[in-house]
């Protein structure tokens, strides 16, 4: 895969460099102001990996324990609109952050990252796939899952219609799934000749050396699940805390976590551009 983006690419070694002094640089509280806190940090399932790390960075720096809970954009999203409570919250869908702060459970919220699709192929790329385009062959036998849980399935069609393929990659699929990482599997062990997957789950250990990843035009991406934000809601018990650990996975060694699991991060120049792109101005 092409690499696009040079500044991505020396942001994110800065990023891995600063890792090792996170506990003494950088935004934040020291150990002995947070002392044993708990922050309570609900997001996206789909963040999960990125998260997990920068917790335990700022666990290690802050001295405070981080309560996560990655799941269900849609599912933590209705539950935050009606009567659930946290303290920190990264939804996906720009959408839904400006939903809650418009009801005042949300005080504020900053651009956190952005994901971007890709094509997958088998290791070796058996069926010469070079584009997009290619998913309109006959010969071309992908598998897609048009009906699984939202965004995956509803954005992934949609990319598939601005790309002018869906028809054709359809009904020459290998078979229709009901599961975007299950999808990848089936790439994976070469029961298909390709699928189209978020960049980050390439990244997951169980696919690593597995599959080829060819891009696929920006033009084609759905906006509404590209975005990611982080806010601070109106439970937050220690609100200091919950901006320190905000700004903390907005910082270079935080920010570096999402680079790693194949999200775009916010405060890289790629990301300034998506930022003003889709117009994700901190609320």
């Amino acid at each position: 895969m092409k690499d696009h983006n040079v500044s991505r690419r020396t942001f994110l070694t800065g990023g891995v460099a600063t890792l090792a002094t996170a506990m003494t640089a950088g935004p934040g509280l020291a150990a002995s102001e947070a002392g044993a806190k708990n922050l309570q940090v609900w997001s996206c399932g789909g963040l999960a990996e990125a998260f997990i790390p920068a917790n335990a960075l700022f666990e290690s720096r802050a001295g405070a324990r981080i309560a996560y809970t990655g799941a269900f954009a849609a599912a933590l999203g209705k539950s935050l609109l009606g009567n659930a409570q946290t303290e920190v919250f990264a939804p996906r869908v720009l959408d839904l952050a400006k939903k809650l702060k418009e009801q005042g459970k949300m005080l504020e919220y900053h651009p956190l990252c952005f994901t971007r699709y890709v094509l997958v192929t088998p290791k070796g790329n058996p069926a010469g796939i070079t584009s997009i385009a290619d998913l309109k062959r006959p010969d071309v036998h992908a598998v897609l899952s048009p009906d699984s849980s939202a965004p995956g399935g509803q954005a992934v069609t949609g990319l598939l219609k601005k790309a002018g393929v869906v028809q054709e990659a359809t009904a020459n699929a290998a078979f229709l799934g009901s599961c975007i990482q299950h999808d990848v599997a089936e790439v994976a062990e070469g029961r298909a000749h390709a699928s189209v997957v978020e960049m980050r789950v390439t990244r997951l250990p169980r696919y690593k050396d597995k599959l080829e990843v060819i891009d696929i035009p920006e033009e084609f991406f759905p906006a509404p699940p590209i975005t990611f934000t982080i806010g601070v809601m109106k439970w937050a018990k220690d609100q200091e805390l919950a901006r320190a650990f905000v700004e903390f996975i907005r910082s270079e060694p935080g920010q570096a976590c999402f680079e790693a699991a194949g999200f775009i991060p916010a405060m890289s120049e790629e990301g300034q551009r998506l930022t003003a792109k889709y117009g994700v101005l901190n609320g």
